[in-house]
């Protein structure tokens, strides 16, 4: 055997003694393979005595876009999509407070304003004087209160199947939500099976030991993450965000997957109606997760959206001169 095949041989059996023997390492070195695959580092911060971890990578003279995940996701949500703008943007994905690698403080406030004053202590603290934002989820509910609240900072939004919103019809989230469940959360691995058919239109195909892995996660982190559900869910029937759409100052990108069940597509309807300045765009066979069931075709409407921003303040600015 030539020494070539020897190191092959040898190779192939540590990943499978590592694959049977320590999963969680299996799983974690896998995760950082497909980060450097496409384009991306794990970096962290100390920001007011807090430790964020985020994934970075892209043009770093470029203009600075920020993504953010949805509950119970994690930075790792993103990368996959963020492949398609890293050539032109410096591409941020944090894990918010409460999530992947973040703090876990079951005393916390997860509630969004909270979450918007520690997301702008974290712009500060990497130096962002202004940035695109896009969302998903609870990370769009993010992206919507943090543009609205600090309008001068946000240069364009990406609301992607966002929470936040009252629309004109019940999920089947919000529906086992009054019933008292917490169908976001598991218990069991079978229950994150269910999860996963449940967020997208159809399932992503995971090998095993990943979803033991995630879903053995999913399973620890269960009081946080039910505490967390309730206290958003309860902010969002009562502090809508409807009727501050109107006063939405950036130009803002609406994606929807018109098979979400946790939030219902006529969300993106009334936001279309309300923000100034919207492009929206629903897609077919598509539920919660877009950047993750079709990450090609969002990422080229995101960018997209983003050229025509450029080729607009390229024209103001010559009108101006």
């Amino acid at each position: 055997m030539s020494a070539l095949l020897l190191f092959i041989a040898l190779l192939f059996a540590a990943v499978l003694v590592l694959r049977f023997a320590h999963p969680e390492l299996f799983v974690r070195l896998g995760i950082g393979a497909v980060r450097r695959l496409c384009g991306f580092r794990t970096r962290r911060i100390d920001i007011e005595g807090k430790t964020w971890y985020y994934l970075e990578g892209g043009a770093a003279s470029g203009p600075v876009l920020m993504l953010l995940h949805g509950f119970g996701g994690d930075k790792d949500n993103w990368p996959l999509y963020a492949r398609r703008l890293r050539s032109r943007y410096r591409v941020v994905i944090p894990d918010l407070p409460g999530f992947g690698e973040s703090e876990r403080d079951l005393a916390a406030d997860y509630r969004i304003a909270a979450q918007v004053d520690r997301l702008h202590a974290f712009v500060n603290g990497m130096g962002i004087e202004r940035m695109h934002v896009g969302g998903n989820s609870m990370g769009g509910a993010l992206a919507l209160k943090y543009a609205l609240t600090h309008p001068t900072r946000v240069l364009t939004l990406a609301l992607l199947n966002n929470a936040g919103i009252n629309g004109a019809k019940k999920s089947d989230l919000e529906i086992a939500a009054e019933r008292g469940e917490s169908p976001l959360t598991v218990a069991s691995l079978g229950e994150f099976d269910d999860l996963m058919a449940f967020i997208t239109y159809r399932p992503i195909p995971l090998p095993r030991v990943v979803k033991q892995v995630i879903g053995e996660e999913a399973i620890r982190r269960k009081p946080l993450l039910d505490r967390i559900f309730l206290s958003l869910f309860q902010e969002f029937r009562q502090e809508p965000l409807d009727d501050e759409l109107s006063s939405l100052a950036p130009p803002t990108l609406i994606i929807w997957g018109r098979h979400d069940r946790l939030i219902d597509v006529s969300c993106a309807r009334i936001m279309a109606e309300r923000i100034p300045d919207n492009r929206c765009v629903i897609l077919e066979q598509t539920g919660h997760v877009p950047m993750l069931e079709r990450p090609d075709v969002t990422a080229a409407l995101h960018r997209d959206f983003l050229e025509e921003y450029e080729r607009s303040q390229q024209i103001s600015q010559a009108a101006a001169a």
